[in-house]
């Protein structure tokens, strides 16, 4: 079966690739990131992974096995020539100081959307599992938005559901009938979902145009022949409606995606989220990015509608309930949400959560439905017990514990740049300990979101040589995007920490 133009797609990977040394020298780490990142490392503890499926457990090893990868966007979308066209356009252009966006939201817009609803229908070789694991992807996506699926072989608008080579999809509605492809180890409820969020509008998180504030990529883990396909996406062509990054998105690949060597190509800031990267989940901030690029959001009146707690906002089906940030739940996100899990109350002594994941009767093969549990650890304020376990990994956005006097807190070469250029001490994309292990001196406290204390005088204070860079260019010490070690680690005095 004919399903994709060779031709085409060659032709507009051919465009890529003459950029490919203009790609590569954007991605390529400065001295100032390439210390983050060195220091953002000593923090990460990759976890072993089971190996699942013979075909591969990631969209982006699947269709790299399936040899189609190359020939796609992304490693799993499929281009219209007017797409590749204004992607390749900023790259040649050196657009890069746009507004930071995600959502498909071109010229053409709300044209692209499916603004009567998503039509679909299933070719005759998709399978049963095919069949079964998109309608449960598609049901995730509407139970939840304003966008209804219908299945349909006759709409004008349509799309065509088929096991071909590879995981892969177009981006948003292009009229007429268009192809949705769920080919051999795509048989997964994350995966068809991940892929009905291209069809429905959606470009990867990892490729957002802020990507650099809260993602190190690094190009000298990537398969050569894969890096062009990390370029950040075309700002023309999108828009993340003022929602912060969110390293827990179904649209974002896992951190060892088309590495060369199994170590990451992708590094949060924020050590503590490298495990998080490539979830099978539909997040609380796509929710709410889709319900706003749907208007679905303008179905409720704030005045009358449900008022939530925890950030949540009201369920466009129905405004007197909320869609609630995950660990949240009841009517107003004011509750655990139902299901399994416990409520722990913390006390003076140590305790030890047990918990078993996972089905050994499932096999060799990914379960279509998860299960969710919830468990909250409620403190009281007049212990020392919360604050306990709120310190555990960094408490970044809070007040930062005050260092200890310490003769030996000295600054990483790079901090000063990194204090001068990236606002690195107040920084919520770093944690604590690589605040700590980069800038010691200069991240006193952490600070974070507040005046930088005056540090004391301390002969062995001294910032990383890219510290000044950062302090200037990137306001290092009072940024949000930096935890307290990476700021500690590269610039202690500048931000203040050597006292």
């Amino acid at each position: 079966m004919r399903v994709l133009n060779g031709t085409a797609l060659i032709a507009i990977r051919e465009k890529f690739i003459r950029l490919r040394e203009k790609i590569k020298a954007k991605l390529t780490l400065s001295p100032a990131r390439k210390a983050i990142l060195d220091e953002v490392m000593k923090h990460i503890k990759m976890i072993k992974k089971d190996k699942i499926q013979e075909k591969g457990d990631s969209i982006d090893e699947i269709n790299e096995k399936s040899a189609i990868g190359q020939l796609l966007y992304q490693g799993d979308i499929v281009l219209t020539e007017k797409q590749a066209q204004q992607i390749t356009e900023d790259i040649e252009n050196d657009k890069g100081d746009r507004e930071k966006r995600q959502a498909f939201r071109d010229r053409n817009y709300p044209r692209t959307l499916w603004s009567k609803g998503v039509y679909f229908h299933f070719h005759r070789n998709a399978t049963p599992e095919v069949r079964s694991v998109f309608v449960k992807g598609a049901k995730l996506w509407m139970k939840d938005t304003c966008i209804d699926f219908f299945e349909s072989n006759s709409a004008p608008d349509r799309i065509r559901v088929f096991k071909e080579n590879g995981c892969w999809s177009y981006v948003g509605r292009l009229g007429g009938e268009q192809d949705l492809s769920l080919g051999e180890g795509c048989q997964s409820v994350g995966t068809a979902a991940h892929e009905i969020g291209h069809a429905i509008g959606f470009y990867h998180t990892h490729a957002r145009h802020d990507r650099d504030n809260f993602i190190t990529f690094n190009a000298q883990n990537v398969k050569p022949d894969w890096l062009d396909q990390f370029t950040l996406q075309t700002p023309a062509t999108n828009e993340n409606y003022g929602i912060t990054y969110d390293y827990g998105s179904i649209m974002h690949y896992g951190a060892n995606s088309a590495s060369q060597n199994g170590r990451p190509t992708m590094v949060p800031h924020d050590p503590k989220y490298v495990e998080t990267l490539g979830s099978p989940i539909i997040s609380f901030y796509e929710l709410l990015m889709i319900n706003k690029h749907y208007d679905c959001t303008k179905n409720c009146d704030p005045a009358t509608s449900a008022q939530c707690k925890m950030g949540g906002f009201p369920h466009p089906r129905d405004c007197t309930r909320c869609i609630c940030p995950s660990g949240y739940g009841g009517k107003l996100c004011d509750q655990k949400p139902a299901g399994c899990g416990s409520i722990y109350q913390a006390t003076n002594q140590y305790q030890t959560l047990h918990d078993e994941i996972g089905d050994k009767r499932a096999g060799q093969r990914p379960r279509e439905d998860m299960d969710f549990c919830y468990y909250w650890i409620t403190c009281s304020t007049e212990t020392g017990y919360c604050n306990d376990i709120i310190l555990v990994g960094g408490n970044v956005g809070g007040p930062m514990p005050q260092p200890q006097p310490n003769s030996n807190c000295v600054d990483n070469e790079q901090c000063a740049t990194l204090v001068r250029t990236k606002n690195f001490c107040q920084s919520r994309s770093y944690t604590e300990s690589v605040k700590r292990g980069l800038c010691p001196k200069s991240c006193v406290g952490g600070n974070v979101g507040g005046p930088m204390p005056q540090p004391q005088p301390n002969s062995n204070c001294v910032d990383n040589e890219q510290c000044a860079t950062l302090v200037r260019t990137k306001n290092f010490c009072q940024s949000r995007s930096f935890t307290e070690s990476v700021k500690r680690g590269l610039c202690p005095k500048s931000c203040g920490f050597c006292r």
